[in-house]
């Protein structure tokens, strides 16, 4: 049976992270999203620039594109054969001094410089419009019955000059909010590139959206319940977002006031962040999980902890692994954890335990709205998964390597 998920988003800001917009997100009451936004470290997620070309490594098939003097990116020579050119060329090959239309992918993530695309993109409530990519393209969160609706949808709407990606949020949308929402997005696109050949050298064209408007963006509509802050700016930012886009202000946002429970410490907010950051999460049985990010992948090690029981062991080894699986899932979107995570389950003798297991990670992992690949299950009994980078994680936004011990977690002895 089919079960409403009801999201509700809690915006603020917290004491001990006075430069912060804290976002929290909520389904039934339990946490499954947070976001910390240095605001004076504003995200360039999404933003898009005219850049210099500054080096070219053909042995790895990339360049090296300033988006301002001295701030190198990456860009993929392999993923962008349509760079659009300010300068005139004869050809659509990149040479070093050449400036480009650019837009940021991916944000600087551990040691990685940020990741630049030559697809240009406008992100709505339905779609998103392209200017690299002319194809169509379609959630695959939709059912099979709605996806050939949207072809049908889109069937004229493709006339070679922008793609269109349809978002989960087009189920059940009006053809006419939605063709009106493509044809804005396609206006604004063109006007963009258009007038990009008259600014300068490093000139920012776009700035993404704030990130909890972003967030607010990904949920599906049909599960909204009530978006919550207690900051005027940000109420009013949200107040126009909604307006804009056709949606019911006053059933779904409200502005929280209550001068002897500010809205952080009703929702606990600053234990939920130190919680998040911690390597061990308890879970209901008396099991542990211990997350451990390295510079590579991100290793989840399942213990019985506190579990002491010696019949029916390996019944209750399942039981242990599909409650880990939930929480894994769980604490994957409120860490934001992204790239490789390999996981220790604690290990089961049959084969349909371990094919059950698999089964039921997977389908909690498809709820995920950050695309998100559960690999398999290797020889050593390890699981594997992958899951889209974008933003950083909720560690690097809120904290910093050690001084002393370099990020490793140890320091030499005193002698």
């Amino acid at each position: 049976m089919w079960v409403r998920t009801l999201n509700k988003v809690v915006i603020t800001k917290i004491p001990t992270l006075p430069d912060y917009i804290v976002t929290a997100q909520f389904e039934h009451d339990k946490l499954v999203l947070l976001d910390c936004d240095n605001r004076k470290e504003k995200s360039i997620l999404n933003n898009i620039y005219i850049g210099k070309v500054k080096n070219l490594v053909p042995n790895i098939e990339a360049a090296f594109i300033e988006i301002e003097k001295g701030y190198e990116c990456y860009y993929s020579l392999t993923d962008n054969k349509n760079p659009i050119f300010i300068n005139k060329k004869n050809n659509n090959k990149i040479t070093i001094g050449d400036e480009i239309i650019v837009q940021v992918a991916k944000e600087n993530i551990k040691t990685k410089q940020p990741v630049l695309t030559s697809n240009i993109t406008l992100t709505g409530k339905y779609v998103v419009v392209s200017a690299g990519d002319k194809k169509l393209g379609i959630s695959n969160k939709l059912s099979l019955k709605e996806r050939q609706r949207v072809k049908e949808l889109f069937a004229e709407q493709l006339d070679g000059e922008f793609g269109i990606i349809a978002r989960t949020n087009i189920k059940n949308a009006a053809k006419e909010d939605v063709l009106r929402e493509v044809q804005n997005l396609k206006n604004k696109l063109a006007h963009l590139i258009h007038h990009a050949k008259h600014r300068t050298c490093y000139s920012v064209l776009y700035e993404g959206d704030d990130n909890y408007i972003s967030i607010l963006k990904g949920l599906y509509e049909e599960s909204l319940e009530q978006i919550v802050t207690d900051e005027k700016e940000i109420y009013q930012n949200i107040h126009t977002y909604l307006t804009n886009q056709n949606m019911d202000v006053n059933r779904y946002l409200l502005f929280y006031e209550d001068s002897l429970l500010p809205l952080y410490k009703l929702k606990n907010l600053e234990s939920e962040i130190k919680n998040a950051t911690q390597e061990r999460i308890w879970l209901k049985s008396g099991a542990y999980l211990v997350i451990q990010p390295t510079e590579a992948f991100t290793v989840v090690d399942i213990n019985t902890g506190k579990f002491t029981g010696k019949k029916n062991t390996q019944e209750t080894f399942l039981k242990i692994n599909l409650e880990a699986a939930k929480e894994i899932a769980r604490q994957l979107r409120i860490r934001n954890i992204s790239g490789i995570v390999v996981i220790d389950f604690i290990d089961l003798e049959k084969v349909d335990a371990k094919k059950q297991l698999m089964e039921e990670f997977d389908k909690i992992l498809k709820k995920d709205p950050i695309t998100t690949h559960l690999v398999g299950m290797s020889q050593l009994n390890l699981v594997e998964l992958t899951r889209k980078k974008v933003r950083k994680s909720l560690r690097e936004q809120v904290m910093e390597p050690c001084r002393l011990c370099h990020a490793s977690g140890y320091i030499s002895k005193k002698e």
